[in-house]
């Protein structure tokens, strides 16, 4: 018997790419209900035909409830009988938020503090809540929301964790390749009107995971989490131009144009701070950063002080391992929409 076995596990911003992943990994697996909880009901009537269609005897384990993050009620009213949230509800589109970000506040930060109460309040079992690179040495509107969210769910952590109850981690992963609003299906759609391919930067980089891989990061943290804990996958990453050049060599050479920069992006991505990473804990295909079990009480930190207060170097998409353009292909196959957008020509 799995962990999930006969439990109800609740997915906020569950109509959404991970959501969809998430569904794949556990529906035909001994978990006992999942429920779906967002704000589009498009999308999940979507959702709903489609595993009606495909898995009509699992799909009956698929509960459904429109709501939104920012509601405190609407979450309330989803959490009874619930065991575990995987909590992805969030605004992530960089540009998005550089204009409007108190709209990110009220989804990343104000939406997560309701989502975590209110799983205090019901004695939920586990919360895994995802967070995103930005939020290490944050410079955008989406970051800084991300960053503050991340401080919600340590001081959440702390509350349950005294209380004896809900145990609430985070994870931090960076860009899942074919994610909705991401680059790789953007450039496939430009290949294929025979526009060329627009590129910020070519020398910037970024990590590239798949949906299946970010998934595994959220189980793995389900199974290891300690109160406040925060656990970062090793991943690799790719040069956007090498990335672009991928792409290209798979759906054909359209040329590349040079956009420049967007509002609010970085030339590197960083997964752990080098403050992070001193106390952190390497598992192999993961790091487990322990939470800062400090008090208010700094008499005694005067006292007991440490003087190193960070590592060498931070964890970056620059220093972790930089895939070339076959690497790319090879990385990019494993997706199931590049896999589909292949087939259909």
């Amino acid at each position: 018997m799995s962990t999930f076995a006969n439990a109800t596990l609740l997915i906020t911003g569950g109509t959404g790419s991970f959501g969809h992943t998430v569904l794949k990994h556990f529906l035909t697996s001994d978990i006992g209900q999942i429920r779906i909880f967002s704000r589009d009901e498009k999308k999940q009537d979507d959702m709903r035909h489609e595993l009606q269609a495909l898995h009509p005897e699992e799909a009956k384990k698929v509960k459904f409830y429109i709501g939104d993050v920012r509601d405190p009620r609407s979450v309330a009213d989803a959490m009874p009988g619930v065991d575990y949230i995987f909590h992805a509800a969030a605004l992530k589109q960089v540009p998005s938020c550089e204009f409007f970000p108190m709209q990110a506040v009220k989804t990343n930060v104000e939406g997560t503090d309701n989502v975590l109460h209110a799983a205090i309040d019901a004695g939920v079992k586990r919360v895994v809540c995802l967070s995103t690179d930005k939020a290490a040495y944050p410079i955008n509107a989406m970051g800084i929301s991300k960053a503050m969210m991340e401080h919600v769910i340590y001081a959440n952590a702390r509350v349950a964790a005294d209380r004896g109850g809900t145990v609430i981690c985070c994870t931090r992963y960076g860009n899942v390749m074919c994610s909705r609003g991401s680059v790789i299906p953007l450039f496939i759609d430009q290949i294929k009107a025979g526009n060329p391919i627009t590129v910020t930067n070519p020398e910037m980089t970024r990590f590239l995971m798949n949906l299946d891989e970010a998934v595994e990061l959220v189980r793995f943290a389900f199974e290891h989490a300690n109160p406040g804990d925060l656990f970062i996958q090793k991943a690799d990453a790719s040069t956007i131009g090498d990335l672009a050049k991928g792409i290209q060599k798979l759906f054909g050479d359209t040329g590349m144009r040079v956009i420049g920069t967007r509002h609010g992006e970085k030339l590197y991505e960083t997964l752990m701070t080098r403050e992070e990473r001193l106390r952190s804990e390497d598992m192999g295909n993961y790091f487990r950063v322990s939470a800062d079990t400090r008090d208010l009480n700094y008499d005694k930190y005067f006292v007991e002080g440490k003087v190193q207060t960070e590592a060498d170097e931070p964890y970056t998409s620059h220093n972790t391992n930089l895939l070339d353009v076959d690497g790319v292909v090879k990385k990019i196959l494993t997706t199931d929409y590049v896999k589909e957008q292949l087939a259909i020509g």
